[in-house]
């Protein structure tokens, strides 16, 4: 049994890292600025004009995104692995990311952007798409009015599949001076400018994470068995519901401002559960402030690599989840086969 203690102390030490990561990609970059001056900034006492607009408008709105992308995401991969008691589960696996990232390229193409409400609009068509993905899996995966975890994750894969080939579709027929920032953001980018994004991001990351956190107790008694809940009170379709729509919507602002940042919602659900348990009550927050500082880090990573140029930061977290995710793979085959 896990402490509430220990998850205290996971949560302090969450808290502190992601202060420390965003510290650190405030400071760093092509025009490093010391962490005094950083600070200096932020509370509004700059002691230049350069430091002032480097770190206000330029680091900042980019720092705020990768934290609440990452979260998000985590969040999302969290709420995926518990509904299908499955630890391979996350949005990108799932098909749910592809379907955002064609919502959002259809929306980029159809001439939305510049103004807040367009920015909204390809949020809204990025949410749409991430829920057709969703629903698209729960059909193909559903039988007899029950959804087998054995089948969710094959669904998820051909649904991916075909999402995917359905964008270089749309791309390759495309002029590509249409194309602009798509295939750059297409490899995950959080190199937007500017607060817009941000607080888009911001309301749909808050209203997903309330609605997957609202159902934190079903979760964990879905854990013991679709029958064994059902005799417990909790509806388990209307739970898998809110918790596909939840998590799509989370995907889906997300995507629509970063792109397809794949396995944020593999690692951080998974590393998090072995310290704090798998009671959801618990987890989901630890997991968001993990994720948050996961991503935050991931980012910073990607602007030093090549510098003055920088990677996507969907290259750096799919160096990282792409081992990872074999090795559960193969954990999970060793555990069958003993």
């Amino acid at each position: 049994m896990i402490s509430r203690r220990r998850v205290g102390v996971a949560s302090a030490v969450v808290a502190g890292g992601l202060a420390v990561a965003g510290l650190l990609g405030l400071a760093t970059g092509p025009a490093p600025i010391s962490p005094g001056d950083v600070v200096a900034a932020l509370v509004g006492q700059a002691r230049s004009d350069l430091a002032a607009t480097v770190v206000l408008e330029l680091r900042l709105p980019r720092v705020l995104l990768a934290a609440l992308a990452g979260g998000g995401l985590a969040v999302a991969g969290a709420a995926f692995q518990a509904l299908t008691r499955n630890p391979l589960a996350d949005p990108a696996v799932l098909g749910v990311a592809g379907g955002a990232a064609l919502g959002a390229v259809l929306g980029h193409l159809g001439g939305l952007g510049g103004s807040f409400a367009a920015t909204l609009g390809i949020s809204a068509a990025a949410f749409a798409g991430a829920l057709v993905a969703a629903t698209a899996v729960y059909l193909i995966a559903t039988a007899g009015g029950s959804l087998p975890v054995q089948t969710l994750l094959l669904a998820g894969v051909i649904t991916g599949l075909f999402f995917s080939a359905v964008i270089t579709l749309v791309v390759s027929l495309v002029d590509f001076a249409q194309l602009g920032g798509i295939l750059h953001w297409l490899m995950g980018s959080l190199g937007v400018v500017g607060y817009r994004g941000v607080a888009v991001v911001a309301a749909g990351t808050l209203v997903g994470t309330a609605l997957v956190y609202a159902q934190a107790r079903a979760l964990n008694l879905l854990a013991l068995g679709e029958e064994s809940a059902l005799q417990l009170g909790v509806e388990a379709e209307r739970v898998k519901r809110v918790v596909f729509v939840a998590a799509s919507l989370l995907t889906g602002v997300i995507v629509a401002q970063t792109g397809p940042i794949g396995f944020v919602g593999l690692i951080v659900p998974h590393g998090v559960r072995l310290v704090v348990g798998a009671d959801n009550r618990l987890l989901l927050p630890v997991v968001a402030g993990a994720g948050a500082t996961f991503l935050v880090l991931a980012d910073t990573l990607a602007r030093l690599v090549v510098q003055p140029a920088e990677l996507p930061v969907g290259v750096v977290t799919a160096f990282c989840g792409a081992p990872f995710f074999v090795y559960l793979l193969r954990t999970r085959l060793r555990r069958r086969l003993v």
